[in-house]
Formats: structure tokens, C-alpha cells, sequence
């Protein structure tokens, strides 16, 4: 923690070990953080198979974003991560033990230059019409994100608002939530996704490349705009608990066969109910 920053008056930042100790900040406070649980040759690695899947002649403009929507598909170090124990006792104790499967993955290339992204959460309400992101954003899924590069607000840095993930949390102070509380906006101007990051409840995030950042699924989040000198690369996965049904849902993609086809024994149970990604579809009702 860099000297200077604000501070709150509990622990967010945990050792790997201390798996109540994770649990128990995401489920009061919505977010934790976990110090080193990635070696930095898995670090490496993930950093390589991102550049690979995003980084193309399309990304050489200044302030571009990039993201990959199935990436666990595409990197075998972030599928290793399902037979990694360290990780997976994380996994197993945010939820209680109770049987899981893989929800989604994602990967995001963003290079010096890009601006503020709005403050959001994840969670939508499942009202027609809604997306893919907003089937497997309603699941109770906490976000496992890894900030290769590390975050911090100077380059490109993700902020929290702690406290923010109850069903009745109202919205900052000043503030009035957005339809379907997706994001929030100054009273008085026009209802538009917030990207102000100064404001009382922001909470900038500094973390080191193999920490790794939970946030629970209606935890508002902001990033800050990237003024660093190189890409920065993150990546991360979620997990659901079993035996929720969806309906009308998109066909299984042929990538998504294949990953789950291509996975050991010991993960299959993980992998069963992994549905992959559409990004075109849309509810039918």
C-alpha cells in the first residue's frame, strides 16, 4: 500500500492462507484483496496469452480497449488456475462448499491513453430484453480478477465503492442511481453513467501483479483513465453454484465444447454446466 492513499478501518488485503478472512470482507464489505496467490511465471504466462489474443494490428491506436469474452478458452494458464489449490480453496470457501461451476472468463488489453470507464455494477435485473452478460451477471457470481501490471489510479486502475453491494444500497452521496441501478449520476444533471472518480465513497484499488482482486456481483466499479506507458492486461474468471437452469439460453459454442472436452477428469465436475459465451444473444421473453 502506497503511503498517501485513503485507508478504511478493517483488513481488505489478505494472504492467501486466510480464506475466512476473504469470505468474510467480500460477503460484509463486497470486495478483497489477495496478496501474491499467482507466481510471477503464471503471471508471465497469462500476460503472453493475453498480448496473444488481443493485442493485433487493430490495437496499436492510442486509448483502445480490447476484451475477450470466453478467455479461459484461450489460455491454458487461466484453466490451470482450476486445478490450482491455492486458488481453488479461495473459490471453494467464498461460496460455502456448496458444489460449483465455471460461470464465465474474460480478458482485457488497454493501452495508455484510455480514458475513464463509467462506474457500473455487473448486476442487472433479468427483465426482457436482456444480454448474455446480464443471464451470467444475475448468478451470484464474485468477480476473480488478476491486474497483471498491477493496478493503480495513475495507469488505467480499477476503484470500489465499498459497502456498495446490497440490493438497498441507495448510491453515493449527492447521487441518484440510474434505471435498473446500473450506474449513478450527479442530482440535478442529466441521468447518465457516472465517470466522475472523485467523490467521497471511491475507493482507489493499488495492487502488485499476482494479487488478486474480488469484488461480489453488485459491487460498483470505476476505472480510472490509463496515463502509464504500457498495455495494461488483466484478466479473470467466476464461478456459479450448480443446478441453476436457464432457459432459452444460446446454443453451446464450439470453442466451449472444445474447452470442456479438452479438460482433465478432476475438472469435469467444474466444467459440466459451463454454458461459454454469445455475445449477439438476447432474451426471446
Amino acid at each position: 500500500m502506497e503511503t498517501g492513499v485513503k485507508q478504511l478501518s478493517y483488513t481488505y488485503e489478505f494472504d492467501k492462507a486466510d480464506v475466512e478472512g476473504i469470505r468474510k470482507c467480500n460477503e460484509e464489505h463486497g470486495f478483497a484483496i489477495v496478496k501474491q496467490l499467482l507466481s510471477p511465471d503464471m503471471v508471465d504466462k497469462l500476460k503472453a496469452e493475453v498480448l496473444q489474443v488481443l493485442e493485433d494490428e487493430t490495437a496499436t491506436r492510442p486509448g483502445i480497449t480490447k476484451f475477450a469474452t470466453s478467455f479461459i478458452e484461450q489460455s491454458l494458464t487461466l484453466a490451470s488456475l482450476l486445478t490450482y489449490e491455492p486458488y481453488m480453496n479461495i473459490v471453494r470457501h467464498l461460496y460455502g462448499h456448496v458444489p460449483l461451476t465455471l460461470n464465465r472468463s474474460a480478458a482485457i488489453y488497454k493501452r495508455p491513453g484510455a480514458p475513464v470507464g463509467a462506474w457500473h455494477t455487473d448486476w442487472a435485473p433479468r427483465v426482457h430484453p436482456y444480454s448474455a452478460d446480464g443471464l451470467l451477471n444475475t448468478t451470484g457470481a464474485a468477480s476473480n480478477w488478476f491486474y497483471l501490471n498491477g493496478t493503480h489510479p495513475d495507469r488505467g486502475g480499477l476503484a470500489i465503492i465499498p459497502d456498495s453491494h446490497t440490493e438497498d444500497w441507495p448510491g453515493p452521496a449527492g447521487f441518484e442511481l440510474t434505471e435498473k441501478r446500473k450506474s449513478f449520476y450527479r442530482k440535478g444533471e442529466q441521468p447518465s453513467d457516472c465517470i466522475d472518480m472523485d467523490f467521497a465513497e471511491a475507493f482507489p484499488l493499488y495492487s502488485d501483479p499476482g494479487d488478486m482482486i474480488i469484488f461480489a456481483e453488485r459491487t460498483y466499479h470505476g476505472v480510472y483513465a490509463h496515463n502509464g506507458t504500457e498495455p495494461r492486461l488483466s484478466c479473470g474468471l467466476s464461478f456459479r453454484p450448480k443446478g441453476q437452469s436457464f432457459e432459452h439460453i444460446w446454443e453451446l459454442p464450439e470453442t466451449a465444447r472444445q474447452f470442456i472436452a479438452g479438460c482433465p477428469p478432476e475438472v469435469k465436475p467444474l466444467v459440466e454446466e459451463y454454458v461459454g459465451m454469445d455475445k449477439s444473444w438476447k432474451s426471446s421473453r
